[in-house]
């Protein structure tokens, strides 16, 4: 399956193009030594129609070697292994005896029983592929056990041989609030409810069916694949606060990116924290991206603006570049934010294709305040959610969709690639409410 709404396969396309082989013979020069300073990025960008065909430093591709010779070599190699010598011809006959070539015909059963023993063990794959595809709705439901938990401890006593009247129904409205259902949604399920059950018994079990039912129905239009096809690069910026899991989130994008033949270049714009930049590079070797950085304290501007034109040198196909982790009510970090976004658009007036916002799943509500900031500041065009492993406060992910109608991408319940996954309604919904899928 595919994680992607994409059209990659560009590099192939380049690498096979006789006319654009002249831009990759460019001279390799060193891009850290020559990236600009602040005031030097902005000079450079407001000159961006000037500048933006001269050939960006990059890492040129080796010039072709003529395959002739080393194919005519190899074939001598193949041809005088393969051919045997006239004396050892000539000699056969008189050291093999008609005794000794039944002896080694009736010998032949023997060596094919261990191939036969060893067949059953190569099928062992398989099983590891169907546990790893049902493996993550159990990591979900996993992760989301304290906010379902949550959610049946108080159905269950709240419903325990009871009929549904207006008080229960009340009561039941302010249990999904508390959860951090949101009230739209809340409001939803409870009229739902009254409508098909009222004054007549309901179980628990009824309760959560139609939560299930409800979530998902809200959540299925934000359902949607990150779409790749807006520019040649598509650019992409990681947004959020501190510790959501912008660095992470990145890397792990960038290696399912690269395994469905992407050519993918990352940018390590948190130039205040080492360890970011340590754990981005780490994530791109991972991937086999190219990675981008500077020192620490330079300006991240600057980096994007470098890593935006080593992508159109390359034609890349996408170019994802982290933020600083920084807290919304900080006016000095959220305007070096809209500082990266406008030297983008500057340099690509459509630019950046994605501002992606991720959000750490343990904040509950707060969720809503830090999207707010981020929506006026960035322009977010997505979301992603993590660390809905081992929270009571998944439900948050409902209210965000509801108040803000962006698409939710992904969603994470853990620390591992695998972990990581396309987001899925129906499943979250599900999860969330403690049904199986």
């Amino acid at each position: 399956m595919s994680w992607f709404k994409f059209g990659f396969g560009k590099k192939k396309q380049k690498d096979e193009t006789p006319s654009e082989a002249p831009a990759l013979e460019a001279p390799e020069t060193d891009a850290e030594s020559e990236a600009p300073v602040e005031s030097a990025v902005i000079a450079e960008v407001e000159k961006a129609p000037e500048s933006l065909d001269e050939p960006r430093p990059a890492e040129p591709a080796p010039a072709p070697a003529d395959p002739e010779p080393e194919l005519e070599d190899r074939a001598e190699e193949v041809v005088s292994e393969n051919t045997p010598n006239p004396d050892e011809i000539a000699e056969t006959p008189a050291q093999t005896s008609g005794l000794e070539a039944l002896a080694e015909t009736l010998a032949e059963p023997e060596s094919i029983d261990p191939v036969t023993e060893e067949m059953p063990p190569a099928a062992e794959p398989q099983p590891e592929l169907v546990e790893e595809k049902k493996g993550f709705f159990a990591r979900l439901a996993a992760g989301l056990k304290k906010s379902s938990s949550r959610l049946s401890d108080g159905l269950s006593s709240l419903f325990t041989q009871r009929k549904l009247d207006q008080e229960a129904l009340d009561e039941l409205e302010e249990l999904l609030i508390a959860a951090d259902i949101g009230a739209p949604t809340a409001a939803k399920v409870v009229a739902r409810l009254a409508k098909d059950r009222f004054d007549k018994d309901v179980s628990d079990l009824e309760i959560r069916e139609a939560l299930a039912d409800v979530v998902a129905e809200t959540l299925q239009p934000y359902e949607q694949p990150l779409d790749m096809t807006g520019g040649t690069p598509s650019v992409v910026v990681f947004v959020g606060v501190n510790g959501s899991g912008k660095t992470t989130t990145l890397g792990k994008i960038a290696v399912k990116m690269t395994r469905e033949g992407a050519d993918v270049i990352t940018a390590a714009g948190d130039t205040f924290r080492a360890a970011a930049v340590e754990q981005l590079q780490v994530w791109s070797e991972r991937a086999g991206a190219k990675f981008l950085s500077r020192e620490l304290g330079a300006d991240a501007a600057g980096l994007a603006y470098d890593a935006i034109q080593q992508g159109r040198t390359e034609i890349a196909d996408a170019v994802l570049i982290d933020t600083a982790g920084r807290l919304q009510n900080k006016a000095e970090l959220m305007d070096e934010l809209r500082k990266i976004i406008r030297v983008i658009r500057k340099i690509d007036d459509t630019a950046p294709h994605h501002v992606l916002l991720v959000l750490d799943g343990t904040v509950g509500s707060n969720a809503i305040s830090q999207a707010e900031a981020f929506m006026e500041t960035a322009h977010v065009t997505g979301v992603i959610m993590t660390k809905l492993d081992g929270t009571a406060k998944g439900g948050a992910l409902v209210q965000v969709a509801e108040r803000f109608k962006l698409p939710i991408h992904f969603i994470g319940v853990g620390e591992g690639e695998a972990d990581l996954q396309a987001f899925k309604a129906k499943e979250f919904a599900r999860a969330l409410a403690g049904l199986e899928s």
